[in-house]
């Protein structure tokens, strides 16, 4: 089962796009369903980067989908959220965090094709944990906005408070730091990698 992580990343790229359109339903059953399967998906991501390193399979396939692959899932979670509420979620923060995580993301695999190490900073992986803890509990808030009576008002009383919307604005914030920070670190091996 060489090709499983292959297999895997690419299974996740295509179920990006169906959590997206599932999730935008305001049906309560399809967005359930749309939480599953973002479920499903962030588990083959922890799958296919453990067997890979496990059995030695990298491949050039699998080191240019399995960033990408990451990238659209949390691009399809992040979009979804302005349909719940977009003075909670503005679109342009949305348009911010994927033009920054995509062009850090084509960078670094334009790089590894060219056997260029980047060196990666702890900034990055906290940037990551605060996007997607931030990103489960605003996809798990417009799940229960669906529901009638107590729970859905509290879901608006919550909105209410703009508690949402500062907490976008810091993970923007986090986000663009993060990326300003990577190109600032790694900036001598993008001079040396120029052609004379």
């Amino acid at each position: 089962m060489e090709k499983l992580p292959n297999i895997l990343s690419t299974l996740r790229m295509g179920m990006a796009p169906v959590f997206l359109l599932l999730f935008i339903q305001d049906d309560l059953l399809f967005r359930g369903i749309s939480l599953v399967v973002f479920a499903i998906a962030a588990i083959t991501d922890a799958l296919d980067g453990y067997y890979a390193r496990r059995y030695n399979v990298e491949s050039e396939y699998g080191i240019f989908m399995d960033p990408l692959a990451d990238k659209f899932l949390t691009f399809a979670g992040f979009v979804c959220l302005p349909f719940l509420d977009p003075t909670q979620f503005p679109w342009w923060a949305v348009a911010v965090i994927v033009f920054r995580d995509l062009s850090i993301t084509g960078l670094r695999i334009y790089t590894k094709r060219r056997d260029i190490t980047l060196q990666t900073r702890k900034t990055a992986k906290i940037k990551t944990a605060i996007q997607m803890g931030y990103l489960y509990v605003a996809l798990l808030f417009g799940f229960l906005l669906l529901f009638d009576g107590a729970v859905g008002q509290f879901v608006l009383n919550f909105y209410s408070l703009d508690i949402f919307y500062w907490g976008m604005v810091i993970v923007v914030f986090i986000t663009v730091y993060s990326g300003i920070e990577y190109l600032f670190v790694n900036r001598s091996l993008f001079k040396s990698s120029q052609p004379a």
